[in-house]
């Protein structure tokens, strides 16, 4: 088997022509003469139906009564079938596209020919019978020219439609080289739009570290975290009291249970927050042992109902409530922790770190939603050259298949 010639694509055109121009030029000298007696055997039909006209108009003006009827008939008759021809564009052009259209053109033209002449030589004869004569003559010819542009295009043009079709799919291929080029220039630009997100991220988050290393600030954030532990454990402390706190505040605002105003406030601050509830309360928490009280009237008054495992949890945690003083340590700690935070927040410096701490976040929500785009617009595009990618190898393959069978030789097309 002979070694496949590599031809660069730029030059793949030329080399088609070359090596095919001893089999089509041939029949593109052919094409170019059908085309050429096409045009002169339609202008010459034509020619017959303006003469036609004509003679007809003539015997119009005469107005003889015995002809000017048919005469009116093959007047309009010869006007309709030079404007059906008139149509008819013969193109300069030499393609088997070009050759197919015309043909199809031919093809309508001379349906709308034979179906005008049937409709209306019966009524204009015996008259302008050599006028008549004279122009099927030329409509004979149309109709041979079209037979045999007919067995031209099925029987003798097909390898030039072959070659038209392998330049076609050089521009084609060419145009996907172009569009894969295209496609590789907008992913790296997007890289580059990405590494410059980056770089802004790296540095919010550098100036982020820097702020959140400040002493108080540093101090801010410890305290929020032991703040956290602390409503953490307030509301373990209280976890068995939040179904009662929540049934107590349902009959306060049914009025079955009297509820005065501030009992009611720090009740919904205990649903809410029970750490902020519990910091801000007095010491000993007496309003919380208040609302404990009224919990415990509803219950015993029948007004409270819940499910015996549930009321046994929930006396139990009022009783050591009421009666031990289980969260006075852990009141202690939470009104230090609060009144400390408060501090902190009150300090000037706090105050500008946190401006400064949310400026940064808003900036680096911002940075993160380009960052994302870019991401997601590098991957889209990514994914458009693989399939442009795929396309070239795939019209690159079609096109060395058909320079096989122009020219049998095996080629491998080198891509530019």
């Amino acid at each position: 088997m002979s070694q496949a010639s590599q031809i660069p694509l730029s030059n793949l055109k030329e080399w088609i022509q070359k090596e095919t121009a001893q089999t089509i030029e041939p029949l593109k000298s052919k094409g170019e003469s059908l085309l050429k007696e096409i045009r002169e055997r339609l202008d010459e039909a034509i020619k017959a139906s303006e003469k036609l006209t004509e003679k007809s108009e003539k015997e119009i003006q005469r107005g003889s009564p015995k002809t000017y009827r048919r005469a009116k008939l093959a007047n309009k008759f010869a006007r309709n079938l030079a404007e059906t021809m008139k149509r008819v564009v013969v193109p300069d052009q030499l393609s088997y596209a070009n050759l197919q259209t015309l043909y199809i053109n031919l093809e309508k033209m001379q349906a709308t020919v034979d179906q005008e002449r049937r409709m209306w030589y019966h009524f204009i004869s015996p008259y302008f019978i050599l006028d008549r004569r004279w122009l099927d003559a030329h409509l004979k010819r149309t109709a041979d020219v079209l037979s045999e542009l007919r067995n031209f295009l099925t029987q003798k043009y097909a390898k030039a439609k072959t070659s038209d079709d392998a330049l076609a799919e050089v521009d084609k291929l060419l145009q996907s080289l172009t569009e894969a080029e295209e496609s590789e220039t907008r992913i790296k630009q997007v890289e580059l739009r990405e590494g410059f997100l980056e770089n802004k991220l790296a540095e919010n988050q550098q100036k982020t570290t820097l702020i959140q290393g400040k002493a108080e600030l540093a101090e801010l954030v410890k305290t929020n975290e032991k703040a956290e532990e602390l409503r953490e454990s307030v509301k373990l402390n209280l976890r068995h009291l939040q179904k009662p706190f929540f049934k107590l505040q349902s009959l306060a605002r049914s009025a079955e249970v009297t509820l005065p105003l501030d009992e009611a406030k720090k009740l919904s601050d205990y649903l809410n927050d029970p750490f902020e509830a519990l910091a801000t309360e007095e010491e000993g928490h007496p309003m919380l042992k208040r609302i404990l009280r009224r919990v415990d009237d509803a219950i015993d008054q029948g007004k409270l109902k819940l499910k015996s495992s549930r009321l046994r949890k929930a006396q139990e945690q009022i009783n050591n409530i009421l009666n031990g003083n289980v969260l006075f340590p852990l009141q202690q700690s939470c009104v230090e922790a609060h009144a400390l935070k408060k501090e902190l927040l009150t300090s000037e410096t706090v105050a500008s770190s946190q401006n400064e701490l949310a400026q940064l976040q808003n900036e680096k929500t911002e940075l993160q939603r380009r960052a994302e785009l870019a991401t997601s617009r590098k991957a889209a595009l990514i994914n458009e050259r693989e399939r442009l990618r795929e396309r070239v190898e795939q019209q690159k393959r079609e096109l060395e298949k058909m320079v096989f069978q122009l020219t049998n030789k095996t080629v491998q097309i080198k891509l530019d």
